[in-house]
């Protein structure tokens, strides 16, 4: 039977910050992942499989367990860095990004990777096991139901997110390799929740509702009923949109390492943080490199205002601090008005 095309990552009616917390995330990998809150059927997993299948094919080192990027040397992992230093990196494939699935069910080792001791003190070498984090290197790493996870495997996750290094520890031995992925977490708060210390982790977050506009929702079914009654016309009437979001995916990749911030912006993003009571300084500086990536994505230099603004809407609320009988949203007028200052 003939494999089905993913539904296009641009035919998903409206849920914009969703799109965009996830297109951020891919342009920036080192922001630090993006937590999705929502009933089902809110087109979570769908928007996670069709930004992969968006994203041009990428070039890694053929054979290489992480499919290292040839032109990233500060990232290749211990056997292409010795091919580099001793050949070159001249045998190279080409690659699509794609979404690797992390079960519920799944066990430290089977997320980091194992060493083998005993294989290490009698032969003198590292055999390494790669685990979930290995595939996961440039890829997009998506963990459904992230909340019934174990504890400290996302707290493993989300260090490996925020470092780009998977390190494995075994009685004295160690084994490092790069883990450069989009950490895309889902979850039904109806299901139970996420500990803070956890959630603050995440770069940012949004939650999805189905739709309460009438045209939207008919949208929705409209084209859903034309994805599925001919696929690959679908998929072809929305290739153009397509191909002009993923370039403009790349292009801003590209553009990033030049994205300055004015010190203007610094001390806007600062007496915020201070106004609104927030704890520690991760919000700070995840709202700053969001802001970076925004402008970057709108083909800009420079951080503005509006970077800002819409940085906080991601990158704020589920960091604000929750009291006895509150319920710690965020108010946006009292965000945009200190901003605006």
């Amino acid at each position: 039977m003939k494999r089905r095309g993913v539904y296009p990552f641009t035919a998903i009616v409206e849920q914009e910050d969703m799109k965009l917390s996830l297109i951020l995330n891919v342009i920036n990998p080192a922001l630090g992942g993006v937590l999705i809150k929502g009933e089902k059927g809110t087109a979570k997993s769908t928007a996670v499989r069709a930004l992969a299948e968006l994203l041009p094919a990428m070039e890694a080192v053929k054979g290489c367990r992480f499919h290292c990027d040839p032109a990233q040397e500060s990232f290749l992992c211990d056997d292409c860095t010795e091919k580099f230093h001793k050949d070159g990196l001249s045998d190279i494939e080409t690659l699509k990004m794609r979404v690797v699935e992390l079960p519920v069910s799944a066990t430290e080792d089977r997320v980091v990777g194992t060493l083998d001791v005993e294989y290490a003190i009698k032969k003198g070498e590292k055999k390494f096991e790669p685990g979930l984090l290995a595939q996961a290197n440039r890829n997009i790493l998506y963990v459904d139901e992230i909340n019934l996870l174990d504890d400290h495997v996302v707290d493993v996750l989300l260090d490996a997110a925020a470092m780009g290094v998977n390190t494995v520890e075994r009685e004295g031995v160690s084994y490092s390799h790069p883990a450069r992925f989009v950490l895309v977490g889902t979850m039904n708060p109806e299901e139970g929740d996420i500990r803070p210390q956890l959630l603050d982790r995440f770069a940012l977050s949004v939650t999805v509702t189905g739709e309460h506009d009438r045209d939207n929702r008919k949208e929705v079914i409209k084209r859903r009923l034309a994805y599925e009654a001919d696929p690959e016309g679908f998929i072809a009437a929305y290739q153009k949109e397509q191909e002009e979001l993923a370039q403009k995916i790349v292009a801003a990749g590209k553009l990033l390492p030049e994205v300055t911030v004015a010190d203007d912006m610094l001390d806007k993003v600062a007496g915020l943080a201070i106004d609104l009571g927030v704890d520690g300084h991760r919000s700070d500086i995840t709202l700053i490199k969001t802001a970076m990536t925004m402008a970057a994505f709108q083909g800009r230099k420079n951080v503005e205002t509006e970077d800002l603004k819409i940085a906080a809407r991601l990158a704020l609320p589920h960091r604000m601090r929750r009291r006895p009988f509150e319920d710690g949203t965020l108010d946006m007028e009292k965000v945009l008005a200190a901003l605006e200052g």
